[in-house]
C-alpha cells in the first residue's frame, strides 16, 4: 500500500477564502486525484503553513510527499508560513523522499534547493497556459511518458522560477513562463514539479476565476466583471456537460485539459516511477500498490 504525505500549502486564511468561493481545498483536491489513480493509497493531509501543525517525526515512513499550490508568496522569505515549508521541503530532500506537486510546489522545490523565484513581469498567467512544450530533457523524462510534446494546462500564478539550482533540469516551457516544469536532484531526494495545475478541472478553474476576478480584470485578462462572469459560466457549463463542443471550440479547450488520462499523466507517472518502487522497498519487496491509468 502506498503511503503519501499530502501537503496543503495554503495558510488557514487562504483555505477559508477557497471555501467561501466554492473552490475545493488544495489538499483534499490532490488526495482525490491520487485516489483516482491509486485507490488503496493511504494519505495523510498536513498544513505546513500553520504554526500549530506538527510535521511527522519520521518522513521515512512515507513513500512520497505531494505538495499543493498556495496563495502565499515564496520570495517573501521572512514570512514564517513560507519558512516552515522551505524547511520541511529540505527535510524531504535530506531524507530522500520522492516529492511532486504543482505551482507553489515547483517554486518551493527550487528555493529549497538553492534557486530563486520572483514576480513574473508579464503578470498573472491564468486560465489556460498555452503551448507548453517539452524540452529535450522533458521529452526523455519519465514524468512525461505518454504526454503530448506540446499541450495546454490549467494555471493560475503570478510568481515564477527565475533561476534554477544545481541539480535541476528544465523539463517544459512556454512563452509566458520559462520554467513550466522542473526535476531537481538535491541531497538524497528528487522533486518533480510543474508550474501549472494538473489537479484542476473546469469547475476548479472557474472557482479560481471567481476568487480573482478583480485582479484579472485589472491586468486585462477580462474586459470587465461581466466578461469574467460569462467565462466562469461557460467553464461551469462545459464541466457539467463535456459534450458542449461549442464552448470548447470557442475557448480552444481540448482533450489535454478535459481528459484525465492526459491531464493527470504527470501525477500518474510520478506514482508509478517514484512512489511505487519506494513502497515496494519499504515493505521488503512486496508490491506497494497498483497505479491505474489516469482515465
Amino acid at each position: 500500500m502506498l503511503r503519501l504525505l499530502v501537503l496543503d500549502a495554503y495558510a488557514s486564511d487562504g483555505r477559508a477564502k477557497l471555501a467561501l468561493g466554492g473552490a475545493a481545498e488544495a489538499g483534499p483536491l490532490y488526495a482525490e486525484c491520487v485516489h483516482a489513480l491509486a485507490p488503496t493509497a493511504k494519505l495523510e493531509i498536513g498544513h505546513p503553513a500553520d504554526a500549530d501543525w506538527v510535521p511527522p517525526a519520521s518522513l521515512e515512513d512515507f513513500d512520497g510527499m505531494l505538495w499543493s499550490g498556495s496563495s502565499l508568496t515564496i520570495h517573501i522569505a521572512d514570512d514564517p508560513r513560507v519558512r516552515r515549508q522551505v524547511e520541511l521541503a529540505r527535510r524531504g530532500f535530506e531524507a530522500g523522499i520522492p516529492a511532486h506537486g504543482s505551482c507553489w510546489a515547483a517554486q518551493l522545490a527550487v528555493v529549497s534547493a538553492g534557486g530563486q523565484c520572483g514576480l513574473n513581469p508579464k503578470g498573472r498567467e491564468f486560465g489556460l497556459s498555452r503551448k507548453i512544450r517539452l524540452t529535450t530533457g522533458g521529452a526523455d523524462h519519465p514524468m512525461y511518458q505518454g504526454k503530448p510534446a506540446v499541450f495546454d494546462a490549467w494555471t493560475s500564478h503570478q510568481d515564477e522560477i527565475q533561476s534554477l539550482p544545481p541539480g535541476a533540469k528544465l523539463l517544459a516551457t512556454n512563452e509566458f513562463t520559462r520554467v513550466q516544469a522542473v526535476a531537481i536532484e538535491h541531497g538524497r531526494g528528487r522533486f518533480w514539479a510543474v508550474q501549472y495545475h494538473p489537479e484542476y478541472d473546469l469547475h476548479e478553474i472557474a472557482r479560481q476565476a471567481h476568487l480573482r476576478t478583480p485582479g484579472l480584470v485589472e491586468q486585462g485578462s477580462f474586459a470587465d466583471e461581466a466578461d469574467a462572469e460569462g467565462w466562469i459560466r461557460d467553464m461551469e457549463a462545459l464541466h457539467a456537460n463535456p459534450d458542449r463542443s461549442d464552448i470548447a471550440w470557442r475557448y480552444g479547450i481540448d482533450t489535454d485539459v478535459v481528459d484525465p488520462a492526459i491531464r493527470l499523466r504527470e501525477l500518474a507517472n510520478w506514482l508509478a516511477n517514484e512512489v511505487e518502487p519506494r513502497a515496494r522497498q519499504r515493505v521488503g519487496g512486496s508490491r506497494g500498490g497498483s497505479i491505474r491509468g489516469a482515465g
